[in-house]
């Protein structure tokens, strides 16, 4: 149940993410200070999240990048340009392939994403 609630917050998060990322251009995502903070946030909850799955649960899930996740918070905050493209990157790369993995596993595996013991 746990590994549930933490792959739902997951899924919201990013689909937040993708549906502010959408909104704009690239540029207008980057100079929105207020998109881009909201973007921001949202990564934070994703790599957080990603980082107190179970172990069991990421075994069973190897696709999504979880060292990448892991590096995000640190590349957002680094000075220079790395966090521009370290925000394009998760955008156009990290989140969607990580909410499609999800949504496979969904699928094929539903007992992750069950609320009800078994």
């Amino acid at each position: 149940m746990f590994s549930a609630a933490l792959l739902g917050i997951i899924q919201e998060a990013g689909s937040a993410i993708m549906i502010l990322a959408e909104a704009g251009t690239e540029e207008e995502m980057l100079r929105s200070r207020l998109t881009r903070t909201e973007i921001v946030r949202q990564l934070a909850i994703m790599a957080q999240t990603l980082a107190n799955v179970p172990e069991a649960v990421r075994a069973k899930i190897p696709e999504v990048a979880w060292d990448q996740w892991q590096r995000l918070p640190t590349q957002l905050g680094a000075s220079g340009e790395a966090p521009d493209e370290a925000l394009k990157f998760a955008c156009s790369s990290m989140v969607p392939a990580t909410l499609l993995w999800l949504r496979h596993y969904q699928q094929s595996q539903p007992e992750l994403f069950s609320y009800v013991a078994s």
